[in-house]
């Protein structure tokens, strides 16, 4: 099969996630728990022998992407275009919080509506705009037969996959995002062939690295 892969990696876990904080830009760092799962998967993805290695340059992100490096012997790549979905004034609020503050605007992102963003926050229309000509990129610059890895998170990785396989982004709402540390597979059969969604949401186990379990 000359077909290439993207494996998809949503970075640790944050203080944040923990609290239900929404991240977007802020550049929150991995809590304790989030290094510990960024250690547990980066012999999993290290087994799919990449080629290359990008990843957004926030925190959250980079400093999983390191745990990656240090497992493949790669150096990565720092893209912007990887950043999480910007929610503008609504970044470091709590769904609760985010009710409370902006009811009309959290009653639209309820029902799947974007066309109400709070101040400053990116679209469906602009997330997607930026993740998916980068991940067609990373397709792009690989060897047939090749693995690239991109270390993201859950919107943006989203927004990507979704564009990718060419699902409309409304199936967003009816998907979980990507575990802290899973990982999703992108695949062609031949260069430039149909994009598939081969695995979702694949996380570590007690099992040996490169096991795709449930």
């Amino acid at each position: 099969m000359t077909g290439r892969t993207l494996v998809l990696l949503r970075h640790g876990r944050t203080a944040w996630n923990d609290s239900g904080q929404a991240q977007g830009h802020a550049d929150v760092e991995l809590d304790e728990v989030g290094h510990a799962q960024a250690a547990d998967a980066a012999p999993y993805v290290a087994a799919f022998e990449p080629v290359a290695l990008w990843t957004s340059d926030l925190a959250r992100a980079a400093q999983t992407a390191t745990y990656v490096e240090r497992a493949t012997g790669l150096v990565a790549t720092h893209d912007p275009r990887l950043r999480e979905v910007d929610v503008g004034s609504r970044q470091g609020l709590t769904l609760a919080e985010f009710a409370a503050t902006y009811p009309e605007e959290h009653a639209a992102w309820l029902c799947g509506d974007d066309s109400r963003p709070v101040p400053g926050a990116e679209t469906a229309a602009d997330l997607l705009a930026r993740t998916l000509p980068a991940l067609r990129e990373y397709l792009g610059q690989l060897p047939p037969g090749g693995t690239g890895l991109v270390v993201g998170h859950g919107a943006a990785l989203m927004a990507g996959l979704l564009g990718m396989v060419g699902w409309p982004q409304d199936l967003a709402g009816g998907l979980r995002y990507l575990s802290n540390c899973g990982w999703a597979v992108l695949g062609e059969n031949e260069v430039d062939g149909p994009v598939r969604l081969m695995a979702y949401n694949q996380r570590a186990t007690a099992g040996a690295p490169g096991l795709l379990t449930p």
